[in-house]
């Protein structure tokens, strides 16, 4: 179904090239990007009472674009191989099967590595949760997770800023650590993640030829926009393709939790920042300029296919959810969200934190 080597190879050819600098200079920023890894721990640790000296069993990798291109190319072979398997099934018996074959797992390939390299030129740090050991990255001890860093577009988006680069460094630091934390000292959290997605994948009975015209769709838009006369159907993202009520309901709770992790993450950068980084006011208001901004078009349109546009909100929202929790029973009263999966927020409490605080801090509890 997929060339994965191909589609390694050809992101690695696509990628922008990243910032200039000299080898000494790059010596020296990912010698300080480890360094902040380090330190960020006991950092986050402190601030959201989450975990011991001995929870991280997991690595720091800094990579460059291609070093993040592989790495998630392990990760998608994982975590997709349940349904590539159900689409190789049906691809000859479904009626976009004889297409399929005959477009082939090298035509996959080179459209999913134009996605890689749009992707791999604009993620400043990962903490990559289903990640299989490959030769050159390796994996945790429990047998998943590592924290990337990308040391080329960080280095790019502090330029673009003009901020203080240690203080940035830092800052996207302390970020990354928290999803370390969460995933490090949760010990349930991966594995009902990675159930959530499974059951997602398992409902999954797309038409192996939708999800290839998906895929077909962000690449040409890379190669210059829709073919002349194609008409836009409203832009519906990669993950909104879904035919059963109980993949709604999946995604619903899934999109709880990323913006659960994903605002608690901004959050703690946040809450940290201000006693171990000086310059935290005026990253935090660029960055939010920057985001707001947003870029040309095509970069918005791709984001919208890809659902990125989504992940920017759970950003927004999860941040608000967190703020508003602690805020009415502290930091160890939002940490009983962390104690099952019943105590997650779900998609309308994300919106209603109140909703949620009722339901885990009942009277007398």
């Amino acid at each position: 179904m997929v060339d994965w080597n191909l589609a390694v190879a050809t992101a690695t050819r696509l990628v922008r090239p990243g910032p200039e600098v000299s080898r000494d200079e790059a010596r020296a920023v990912v010698a300080e990007l480890r360094r902040h890894a380090k330190s960020s721990e006991e950092h986050v640790r402190s601030f959201t009472k989450m975990g011991t000296e001995d929870t991280h069993d997991t690595p720091v990798l800094v990579v460059d674009r291609a070093g993040w291109v592989r790495a998630n190319v392990a990760g998608f072979r994982e975590i997709l191989k349940p349904l590539l398997d159900k689409m190789q099934d049906r691809r000859g018996s479904g009626p976009g099967g004889a297409v399929l074959g005959a477009v082939g797992g090298k035509v996959t390939g080179v459209e999913l590595g134009m996605l890689l390299s749009f992707l791999a030129s604009r993620v400043l740090g990962q903490y990559e949760t289903f990640a299989p050991a490959t030769r050159d990255l390796p994996a945790g001890e429990n047998g998943g997770g590592r924290l990337l860093l990308v040391a080329p577009n960080i280095v790019h988006v502090e330029r673009e800023l003009d901020v203080d680069p240690h203080d940035f460094r830092l800052w996207v630091c302390l970020h990354e650590e928290t999803h370390r934390t969460q995933f490090t000292a949760v010990p349930w959290l991966r594995d009902h993640l990675e159930g959530e997605i499974q059951a997602f994948l398992g409902e999954t009975e797309v038409d192996p030829m939708t999800v290839l015209e998906r895929v077909r769709e962000a690449a040409q838009s890379l190669a210059g926009g829709r073919p002349e006369g194609e008409e836009d159907d409203g832009g519906r993202s990669l993950v909104e393709i879904v035919q059963t009520p109980a993949q709604r309901e999946i995604l619903a709770r899934l999109t709880a939790v990323m913006s659960l992790l994903e605002g608690h993450a901004d959050f703690v950068m946040d809450g940290v920042g201000p006693d171990v980084v000086p310059s935290v006011g005026e990253i935090r208001e660029k960055f939010k300029e920057r985001r707001a901004r947003g870029a040309s078009r095509l970069d918005q349109a791709l984001r919208k296919l890809l659902g990125l546009d989504a992940k920017l909100r759970q950003y927004r929202d999860g941040e608000r959810f967190v703020r508003a929790v602690v805020g009415e029973v502290g930091m160890d009263g939002f940490n009983r969200v962390w104690t099952s999966p019943n105590t997650l927020p779900t998609k309308a409490e994300i919106a209603k934190p109140a909703d949620w605080v009722a339901r885990v801090h009942r009277k007398g509890d």
